[in-house]
Parts: structure tokens; C-alpha cells; sequence
């Protein structure tokens, strides 16, 4: 079915006209002039620029509509699947989705105490080096005030440009802005919504999504995405592609992010690549000629290659040194939040953190919002304790690079998507260099003594005789001795920080 114009025509930027994609009818998206084209070859060229590279580590709001319940991820698509703990939340709280549907949780989103300026000052103490606000989530739901799309967070819900107050601040506080868009898997992963219960007393009464009067929100009916385990992340109809590319386009030209992430590979081949040479091309123009933006991009989903910008592994981390830069996302809790939900601990954020740095990564973090805008006490918590850390111990992390070997200790660390999990010890250490000196940071809590195993006079990494060694944070003066087998340091009794310990080693050659 084709899309019909939300508003007048609008042919700005690099948008095209609003024109109707029939169905099996491709779309042609414009193409903005410059290096990049939608030949997936073109982006061999690209190369992560150095801001990205030396920030390691970035906060993300991932944040919306799918909060109100306070019941968690995928909430506007699992309400709709007969039998799942998140269905079975709707029918308690707010009724039966063939009455009560997700249309109906997005007017209690108020936002009613999103302080940005206030966030960001947080997450500037916490070590933050850049920020990333959600523009559109699965729910199909724009947090911009969208000129394609009228089931906006400007005309619903808070009425504000959440985006915008998100992009405003870390402006204010020098921080690289970034967006992340999910909306390409949208058309499949809402489908459920055009379905029904199969069993119970309204069996066979379609779902709200199945109301044509919603089918903005819901999308057209169509068979792509109706099983529950999401068999075809991006659908093929060629109307939504047009939809999804100038709706993307839009967030990038009314706010010029440094960074764009899209949850799964690049999506709608042709049209996807299109909208990427768009995004770096604008940048190019906007800096004279000069790349700053990054593109987040998983390894699945479209099939083009990862020269297409900077690998994104969720919740997960890779096995070694990675030849390109590349980043972890994660939450400290659900993604969206989730009454009772266990968060991580501020040691495993700070050895995650280590451990992907050591790697050529950065660690892109979701700080979990209440539905109000607030944030929970575990947020909270968290924010204080890395700032305490991250304070002293920033040397370490920001601007530096991989060692010859990116650590030593006895844990092994699982590699892959959702594989984030290790139980670190004091004698896990990992590594990162800048200029002559080398940072070993220990994934634990250290008593008494450190022993570096790779900085033995002997070891094939050593790199020439230690010449000092420091303690970050610590004015105290240490005892160490460079033997055959190991790098040994006595510590002093009281570490400067809980969580791990930062040395910096000055070595007579890198």
C-alpha cells in the first residue's frame, strides 16, 4: 500500500519531494554530491576520526514511550503477543490491547522531569566524552519534531523536541553529539499489532493495531514480522524504505549529528547506502572537506561490509586487539526501565570499559531513565562512583591506544553479542599506550602487589627497561623490580580509588 503525505510537500535538505513508492515499485533516493555514493565500494575510503578514537567512552539515552510501563525492552511489540509476561503487564495495568493498545501508553509519557542540561552535567563528571540521545526506537514513535511523521514526541506525549533539548545540552558541555535510529526493523517488528488473541473471551477480535485509523503508528497489514521470533528483521516493501530513508534523513538534517548508530547492519541496500553517502558527504561540506562523523552499524542485517563505518557489538566485546575501532553498547539495566531489573555494578562497568579500550573499542553506555525523565537511584549511583574513578584514572582510557597485546590474567572473556559477562580478578590486567608509557589496568581490586607478566625483562613485549612506575591517583612513591619473568609492584596500603587500579609505566623505548 503506499504511504500517504503526512503534511504539505516538502522538498528540503536532501529530502525528495513526499511522493508515493507503489508496491514492487524500488525506490531511488537522492543522492547529495561528494566522495561517497551508494557503490558499497565507496566506503573502503571512510576512517573513524580521531575524536571518536580517543573518547572511549560515550552515555546513551535510550529512552521513550516503552518506559511507561516500567516493564522494559521491546514492550510496544511483546504487548501484543498472547501469553508473554509483557502482554499479561498490559492486560493488569492498562487493558486489553484490542481496546487499550500502545497507541494508548504513549499519552502517558510527560517527560514532566527531563532536565538534560542537569543529565548532561552528570554524565560530563562521569567521564563521558560524548552522548547519544535516542531519535526512534521500534515503537515507530519520532522523539523530533518529525516533518514525515505525525506520531511525534512534539505533538504527543511531552510535547518537546526531546532530541533537541538532548542535542542542546551536550553542546553546552562540548560533548560530540550522536543519534540512534532503530525505526528500519519497525515495519516488521510492529506486525503482531495487527493480530489477536487465539484463545479467551475476545479471540479473533483484532488487535488496535489492525484499526486503519492507526495505521500511521502501526504500519499497513502485511505478513512480514508476524511470528514472534522476528524471522525478517528488515522488511522489503519498497514504500517503507522511502519512509524509513526520508524520515532518517530528516533527523540528520535538522540536527547534523556527529554520530548515527542504526540498531542492525546498514538496512534497504541501495537505499541505505544512499542515506550514509548523504550523511558523510553533508559532514564533509559542513567541515570543509574534512570526515568527522562516525556510523554505528552490527554485523547482521543488510549485508554490506563493515567499511561502511564503526562496528557495533551489543552487549558483547571482541576477542582481541581489533585492527579498526569499534564499540560495545550497553545498559546498566534493561534498556528501557524495568521495575525490579538487576543493574550492573560500577567494577564491571570500569572492567568492561578496560577490557574494550585495550581492544581498539569505546564503550557506548545506556543510563536508565524513569518514564518521567528522572533517573533511578542504581543511575544515580552509578554516575557518582564512575566519576570517582574515572577522574583520576582517565589517563588510562582517553586518548590512548592498544598495547602489542591487549592484556594477561587467567579469565577468559567470551566474545559475541550478548556475551558481556566475566568474572575479572585483580590478576586480569589490560594494557593501553600512549607515546613511551604503557597503563596496566587491573579488573579487580589489588592487595599488596601487581605482577605484570608481559613487562618481564624477558617478555617478548617488554619494549626495553621500565623506567618508572607510577600509581594513578597516588602521590605515593612505589617499590618495583623489573625481573626476568615479570614486572613486580609493591602498592601502597590505601588505593586512591575502589573498582580497579590504573599504573603508568614509562619504559626506555615504546
Amino acid at each position: 500500500m503506499a504511504l500517504r503525505p503526512l503534511r504539505s510537500l516538502i522538498c528540503t535538505g536532501v529530502l525528495a519531494c513526499w511522493l508515493p513508492a507503489f508496491a514492487g515499485e524500488a525506490y531511488e533516493p537522492p543522492l547529495r554530491p561528494g566522495p561517497f555514493t551508494s557503490d558499497a565500494a565507496s566506503f573502503r575510503q571512510y576512517r573513524a576520526p580521531d575524536w571518536f578514537r580517543d573518547a572511549k567512552f560515550g552515555i546513551w539515552s535510550h529512552w521513550g514511550p516503552q518506559a511507561v510501563p516500567r516493564a522494559g525492552d521491546w514492550y510496544a511489540r511483546n504487548m501484543y503477543l498472547e501469553g508473554h509476561p509483557q502482554y499479561e503487564h498490559h492486560l493488569k495495568h492498562y487493558g486489553h490491547p484490542s481496546r487499550a493498545g500502545y497507541k494508548d501508553i504513549i499519552p502517558l509519557w510527560k517527560a514532566e522531569r527531563f532536565d538534560p542540561d542537569a543529565l548532561m552535567a552528570l554524565y560530563v563528571k562521569a567521564g563521558a566524552k560524548y552522548f547519544v540521545s535516542m531519535g526512534v526506537h521500534h515503537d515507530n514513535f519520532d522523539l523530533w519534531n518529525s516533518r514525515y511523521h505525525s506520531w511525534n514526541a512534539v505533538r504527543m506525549g511531552p510535547h518537546r523536541d526531546i532530541v533537541g533539548a538532548w542535542q542542546q545540552a551536550a553542546r553546552k558541555h562540548g560533548l560530540p553529539f550522536g543519534v540512534s535510529e532503530h525505526l528500519g526493523a519497525s515495519y516488521a517488528w510492529l506486525a503482531p499489532s495487527h493480530g489477536h488473541d487465539k484463545t479467551g473471551p475476545l479471540a479473533g477480535v483484532p488487535y488496535d493495531g489492525a484499526d486503519p485509523a492507526y495505521q500511521e503508528l502501526y504500519h499497513p497489514a502485511h505478513d512480514e514480522g508476524l511470528h514472534s521470533n522476528l524471522d525478517n528483521w528488515y522488511a522489503t516493501s519498497p514504500a517503507w524504505h522511502e519512509e524509513w530513508f526520508k524520515r532518517i534523513s530528516d533527523l540528520i538534517d535538522t540536527y547534523h549529528p556527529d554520530l548515527l548508530y542504526s540498531d542492525g547492519g546498514l538496512p534497504f541496500g541501495k537505499v541505505g547506502r544512499t542515506l550514509l553517502a548523504n550523511y558523510y558527504n553533508g559532514n564533509m561540506a559542513r567541515h570543509g572537506g574534512r570526515l568527522t562523523a562516525v556510523y554505528n552499524h552490527k554485523a547482521q542485517g543488510s549485508g554490506d561490509t563493515s567499511d561502511a563505518g564503526v562496528l557495533d557489538v551489543e552487549r558483547g566485546v571482541l576477542s582481541g586487539i581489533h585492527p579498526q575501532p569499534w564499540q560495545t553498547d550497553t545498559s546498566i539495566g534493561d534498556w528501557f526501565y524495568s521495575d525490579g531489573y538487576h543493574y550492573k555494578s560500577t567494577a564491571e562497568v570500569i572492567h568492561m570499559l578496560a577490557d574494550i579500550v585495550s581492544k581498539n573499542g569505546n564503550l557506548l553506555i545506556n543510563v536508565v531513565q524513569y518514564p518521567d525523565g528522572s533517573l533511578p537511584p542504581e543511575s544515580r549511583r552509578f554516575l557518582d562512583e564512575m566519576a570517582a574513578w574515572i577522574q583520576p584514572n582517565g589517563e588510562a582510557i582517553y586518548g590512548t591506544r592498544p598495547w602489542k597485546v591487549y592484556g594477561e590474567g587467567p579469565t577468559e572473556t567470551a566474545a559475541g553479542a550478548m556475551k558481556e559477562s566475566a568474572a575479572y580478578t585483580a590478576q586480569d590486567i589490560r594494557f593501553t599506550t600512549r607515546g613511551n608509557a604503557v597503563y596496566a589496568i587491573t579488573l579487580g581490586v589489588p592487595v599488596k602487589e601487581v605482577v605484570i607478566r608481559s613487562l618481564g625483562k624477558g617478555a617478548a613485549y617488554a619494549g626495553g627497561p621500565v623506567r618508572s612506575v607510577r600509581l594513578l591517583g597516588s602521590k605515593a612513591r612505589l617499590r618495583w623490580t623489573q625481573r626476568e619473568d615479570a614486572l613486580v609492584v609493591t602498592l601502597p596500603s590505601r588505593l586512591p580509588t575502589a573498582h580497579a587500579a590504573a599504573l603508568k609505566i614509562e619504559l626506555s623505548a615504546p
